[in-house]
């Protein structure tokens, strides 16, 4: 791992968070998902997976008091693009890491930002302890870019996490699962005990790490369409799929499809894997 200037000083403890928070009157907001990550174990493991080098460019949504973004930098990566939408944390992170010419602080909303930005995420890394309020929207979108980060290494609760790592024919498999698979692949994953949070959130934790993929799933000029499909198959899940599409496709058109997705006009769309929703969708984009 390669080391960085060492001109801002970590969060090494509960104890010091606290005194942080005290120091500059805050109070931390429900509304926007914050629990702060202050365990330096779970940090390291965090940055480790994320198997990071000096030419690394960093997107950080949410780094809150900037426990992570501290240790991104000591990684000595070459940038770290941090957004943060609470307006009252940015004076404090700007007071942290002023010297810091590396680290590019916006006050934004983040998932406006990844909607409405065509930024060409090639060379890029997600590394972050996203809000869990709006982690999911954040990583379809970023999912659905047609240039998405070379890998995200992200926390969220630990039912998403369920969610990104399902296999067909099981309980979590679903929307979610089958939008990320269009740029990504799960790899590793590590769960995060509550009490490393703060406040102690409600919900259990894990970090994941999702590699993209090197070809996407569907060519990116059918990402939509995949995504009208996957939602309209499981808008009723104990429904068989070919009924629920026959509301937009004629019905020769999807016995085709499904014949050469070998999918059984019975199915359910739970029971149906990612290739051959791929497959579906290639056969419904090609002329009639």
């Amino acid at each position: 791992m390669i080391s960085g200037p060492q001109n801002h000083h970590p969060l090494k403890t509960l104890s010091d968070m606290r005194r942080v928070l005290d120091v500059h009157g805050l109070q931390l907001s429900k509304s926007l998902g914050q629990n702060f990550l202050h365990d330096g174990n779970q940090l390291r493991r965090i940055i480790q997976a994320a198997e990071l080098t000096s030419n690394d460019r960093i997107l950080e949504i949410g780094p809150g008091l900037g426990p992570l973004t501290h240790e991104l930098l000591q990684a000595g990566v070459a940038e770290v693009l941090a957004i943060e939408k609470d307006a009252r944390l940015i004076p404090l992170l700007k007071d942290r890491f002023q010297s810091d010419e590396r680290l590019n602080l916006q006050h934004a909303d983040a998932l406006e930002v990844v909607r409405s930005e065509a930024r060409d995420w090639t060379g890029w890394k997600m590394v972050a302890n996203l809000p869990y309020s709006v982690g999911s929207p954040i990583i379809v979108e970023l999912s659905l870019t047609p240039t998405p980060p070379e890998r995200l290494v992200i926390t969220l609760q630990w039912e998403v996490i369920q969610r990104l790592l399902a296999q067909p024919d099981t309980d979590h498999y679903g929307i979610l699962t089958l939008l990320l698979a269009l740029s990504f692949e799960p790899g590793d994953w590590f769960k995060i005990p509550r009490d490393c949070f703060f406040p102690v959130p409600d919900v259990d934790s894990a970090c994941v790490v999702l590699r993209r993929r090197p070809t996407p799933l569907v060519p990116r000029e059918q990402a939509p369409l995949f995504r009208r499909l996957v939602k309209l198959a499981f808008s009723q899940r104990r429904k068989m799929m070919f009924k629920l599409l026959k509301q937009q496709w004629p019905v020769d058109r999807l016995t085709t499809a499904f014949a050469q997705a070998d999918i059984a006009l019975t199915q359910r769309a739970e029971k149906v894997t990612p290739a051959q929703f791929a497959t579906l969708v290639a056969s419904l984009s090609a002329p009639a």
